[in-house]
Parts: structure tokens; sequence; C-alpha cells
């Protein structure tokens, strides 16, 4: 039984679920995936509050309000859902809205607002670990975001590099800990361009021109993402040559989503450079966004074409978004080691 495991990977099902397969069949049997809401498909929806029944989220893949960790997702099982003797060989998902790589308790030691939630990449490593017996006996086998977006109000560029190091070292060590537990093929990606996300963008808010790219992206915070991708690259490389026997893909998350802010009509999306870097669904403000109302809530607002924007909520992507992001790991140049030629393209 071959199994692939994915850190906080994006597409995981939800767009290969847009699949269109030719003759060959997917190389993998099942996929466990570790991270946080950019690919928790209903963990969160456990102990969050249901959103109302006109939430816009859901309404360009689901067709209808769903949520903002699609649950429900038919195809990669919620860990937090499970029911007793249910069938988990296609694989688990432990990924939790607001996870970190970095164990709750770091933040409180260091004075800093606790994240959204205490599920952290360790915690989810020990689900993973009371669920393995079950799987099979011969076991083959994104996260860090939040960690940044907790320190953006405490740090500026210059000490969010300090942060680096440790969070460097707990995705490490939950390579290391997965690669004991038999796994021999995983997937670890790099983190988005931030400096593009309008989020940051309302939250950093400078006032100076010089702070900007051509694109309207803040250039300390991708150039700081650059130096974190970099790091852990570095980090992947040396466990490599320790572990010849297993396969260790690195997910160019960075450049995968940036092309789309360089030439966003060439993938679909509106040339406005005004428009492109703000949140289709949000309040007010120069970026749509309103760090105090989320996506959701009564006074927000929805643009008119989700499909003509990448930033969704001031944190995450559209939908059509990821799925440009989708079809550069599966189809184009952001794997390293590349994928085999895929057997499949996504539409």
């Amino acid at each position: 039984m071959k199994i692939f495991i994915f850190f906080c990977i994006t597409l995981t099902y939800v767009f290969f679920g847009n699949v269109v397969s030719n003759a060959s069949p997917l190389s993998y049997e099942a996929i466990f995936n570790f991270g946080d809401s950019i690919s928790d498909t209903g963990n969160a929806d456990k102990t969050h509050p249901p959103f109302p029944s006109n939430n816009p989220f859901g309404s360009t893949y689901f067709k209808h309000p769903a949520g903002p960790e699609a649950y429900g997702f038919p195809f990669l099982l919620a860990y937090l859902n499970l029911t007793k003797d249910q069938d988990i060989k296609k694989g688990v998902n432990f990924a939790f809205a607001g996870a970190t790589a970095l164990d709750f308790e770091y933040f409180i030691r260091n004075g800093v607002d606790k994240p959204a939630t205490d599920k952290s990449l360790s915690l989810q490593l020990g689900w993973f670990k009371k669920i393995k017996p079950s799987i099979c006996k011969s076991k083959e086998g994104e996260i860090g975001g939040n960690d940044i977006i907790v320190h953006l109000l405490y740090k500026n560029v210059t000490g969010l590099r300090e942060l680096v190091p440790s969070m460097v070292e707990a995705i490490t060590n939950a390579i290391i800990i997965l690669i004991k537990e038999g796994a021999v093929e995983l997937a670890v990606p790099g983190n988005f361009p931030i400096g593009c996300i309008s989020g940051v963008l309302t939250m950093v808010n400078s006032t100076q021109k010089d702070d900007y790219d051509q694109f309207g992206c803040l250039i300390g915070y991708n150039t700081f993402i650059e130096y974190y991708n970099g790091q852990l690259k570095q980090a992947i490389e040396t466990l490599r040559p320790k572990n010849p026997k297993v396969k260790i893909r690195y997910f160019d998350y960075y450049n995968d989503a940036k092309r789309m802010f360089q030439t966003p009509q060439q993938y679909g999306f509106t040339s406005n450079k005004n428009d492109i870097i703000k949140a289709c669904c949000g309040a007010s403000g120069t970026y749509n966004v309103d760090v105090h109302i989320s996506c959701g809530s009564p006074t927000t607002t929805v643009c008119p074409d989700p499909l003509k924007l990448i930033n969704w909520d001031g944190v995450h992507f559209t939908e059509a978004a990821y799925k440009q992001i989708a079809k550069g790991l599966a189809e184009g140049p952001f794997v390293n080691p590349s994928l085999k030629s895929p057997p499949f393209k996504i539409d």
C-alpha cells in the first residue's frame, strides 16, 4: 500500500476531484495530510460555531454554502469526524484551521497572542500515531503560515526572521518522526508570497511607496518568505542523504503563487492592478479587509466574480487561484524532485 504524506497541501483532494484521468491510474492509494485551514476538510468544524446558511464559502466549488474548511468533503476523511471501525485506508486529514508548526506553549512563553487553536503540528502527529496501527502493516507514506500571521502585530521583518530556526526545526522534527513511523514519500511545501496577501497588506499598512513592488506586494515580507523557504529547503537537503530510501519532495508554493500576481490575466484573473490584490470576500478598506470582521459575517460583501480575483478573504486564496497552484504542482515546474509525468490533468 503506497501512502503519500502531505504537510498542508492545498490540493490534496479538493482539486484532484476536478482531475481528468488518463489510462494510467494514480500511483498513490492513500494520502495523509497535516496542516491548517488551507487543507482542513472538517476538523475545525467540530469546535467552530456554524456559519450562516447563506455564507459565501463553497459558492464556486460546491455551488452551495459550505464552510471555510469545506467540511463534509467526501474524499479525504477529517480525523475528528471518523466513526468507529470506519475504513481509513484511503487516507485521513489531520489539518486543523489555525494550526501552527510551533507548539501552542511557544506563543504563551513568548507573550504573543495565542493562535486560534492548540492543534499544532505535533498534536496532529499524535493523532496519526493513534490510528497508524489500523492503516496497514507495511507503511509508506504548509504548515507555518499561521505562525507568521500571529506575530505580524508584534514583529517587523527582522523580528520575523528570528522565528525561522524554530519553525524549520519543528517541521524537520515532524519529517523525522514520520520517517521513523515508516513513511517513504513526503511532500513538504514552502510558504506563499505573503507580501501579496490582502490581509497582510492590511495589517502592515505601510505608507512608504518604496515598500511595494510593481505588483503592489510588500517587498520585505516576500523577501522574508524567500529566506524562510530557503532555510526549509536547506533542511530538506540535509535530510535526503541521511534517508536515501525516502523521497522528500519540496513544493514551491511561493513561485507557484507569485506568478499569478505578476501576470494575472494570463491565468484568467482581472488585469486591474488595484483590484487583483483585494480580497473578494471582506468588509472595507484599501484591500477590502477588516481584521475584526471575517468573511461570512453579516456585514461582509462578496465580489461579483470570485473567479477573477486571487485573494479570497484576506488569508486564503480563491478556488480559482488554488486551481492554478494545483496545476503548477501537478503539471508544472514547482515540485522538486518533480512528480512523474502526471497521469491526469486539471481542467
